[in-house]
């Protein structure tokens, strides 16, 4: 069902009485989502994480781990969220550790992955005193995606051991080789499983011989399984064909899909100019640069329900902070926009709440949770306080 077809089910008055700026999450999408990789796991045996870098709304933790295997976190901060409130796996992997983090690290995450051969020398020995299990992530070096800033295997990239880095150290230092369970890759953003199968092919006659010697490997991220158009059946056989070939447990860490098109960002008009070459600027009390960082870093350009092609009144939505880019898009509609009337941006969900940051003295947005009875419920609200406590 459509975003804009739910909306149009609930209560118009629903939004009369949310503040704004808010997120607000709904947790039927939300489940709708979940359900569809509960199945695939069920079918498959694959394990899927919950990204965090992605979503990591801790109230919907309960619920998500009903149906998924435990979290991936980038650091310390996000594995400890996940220990408090997610009984599942807890994996991790930085590109780098702080020796002062490493111990506790160690001590409550599962999985930890490391991003080179000289954090295994240094900090495997940690993850072995707990019986925790050592990953190493490897760059395939096969660009799948034309976004730079989120493609892993750029010519320059930090992320991952390319594999003549690998083949140094079985000449060099083969004992480092018997620390590692499993290996991990990320290699994908917001793409389709032929992305994934393509890269999985280089990945087999690239490191064959490392597939046969571990009992995991991880996918990574960055697969929109939720999404209408996602070619499941092809997931499903490249899943099998990694447990065929090496008998290996395979784990996903999807952020995207588990909040896909779950939530919203809820914003208010609060003026109107006069038109300039046809299209009026608007002011919300929302904003690209401070509650939606990914509008103006992918850059793209949110839907917003209402909105129509080639609609008789245009606007171009920006914010109230001073930067002159903070515009979100240009939207048109077939009735005119007033004061006060409410702007609902859709797919709010994913890499907001995450990254959003305070700049200007922005409020951060509410976090509003709908149940399965379309009754919201403040989960939180911040205020002038939780902007002075971010300073000095």
């Amino acid at each position: 069902m459509k975003i804009g077809l739910i909306l149009q089910m609930l209560s118009k008055e629903i939004f009369n009485f949310i503040p704004t700026p808010s997120y607000v999450i709904f947790e039927s999408l939300l489940k709708k989502n979940l359900q569809i990789l509960s199945t695939l796991q069920d079918e498959t045996s694959v394990k899927i994480l919950l990204a965090q870098k992605c979503f990591s709304m801790f109230y919907f933790y309960p619920l998500i781990e009903k149906y998924l295997s435990g979290t991936a976190a980038s650091g310390l901060f996000e594995a400890k969220l996940a220990k408090e409130f997610f009984h599942g796996e807890n994996h991790v992997f930085a590109p780098a550790y702080k020796s002062e983090e490493i111990e506790e690290i160690a001590a409550i995450c599962e999985h930890v992955i490391f991003n080179s051969f000289r954090q295994v020398e240094k900090f495997a020995g940690i993850v072995k005193k707990n019986s925790h299990q050592v990953g190493l992530r490897i760059n395939p070096e096969h660009s799948t995606q034309t976004h730079a800033i989120y493609d892993p295997c750029s010519p320059t990239s930090r992320l991952g051991v390319r594999f003549n880095e690998f083949e140094k150290i079985v000449e060099t230092q083969p004992e480092l080789l018997k620390m590692i369970d499993g290996l991990h890759m990320h290699t994908l953003c917001e793409q389709n499983s032929d992305a994934l199968d393509e890269t999985v092919d280089v990945l087999i006659k690239k490191f064959d011989r490392q597939l046969r010697n571990i009992s995991w490997i991880n996918l990574g991220g960055g697969h929109l399984i939720t999404k209408n158009d996602y070619d499941i059946d092809r997931l499903k056989r490249i899943i099998k064909k990694l447990q065929n070939n090496y008998d290996l447990k395979i784990y996903l860490e999807p952020g995207e899909a588990i909040a896909l098109n779950a939530g919203f960002l809820v914003a208010t008009v609060l003026e109107i100019h006069q038109p300039i070459n046809g299209i009026s600027n608007v002011i919300i009390d929302a904003s690209a640069a401070c509650h939606m960082p990914d509008v103006l870093e992918m850059p793209y350009r949110p839907a917003v329900v209402g909105d129509i092609p080639n609609g008789k009144f245009k606007y171009r939505l920006g914010s109230m902070t001073c930067l002159a880019g903070d515009v979100i898009g240009e939207y048109s509609f077939d009735k005119p926009l007033n004061e006060g009337d409410k702007i609902i941006f859709e797919d709010m969900a994913i890499y907001t709440m995450v990254k959003n940051n305070t700049f200007n003295g922005m409020p951060l947005p509410s976090i509003i949770a709908v149940d399965e009875n379309n009754n919201f419920k403040i989960v939180r609200e911040f205020s002038y306080e939780d902007f002075k406590n971010r300073l000095s």
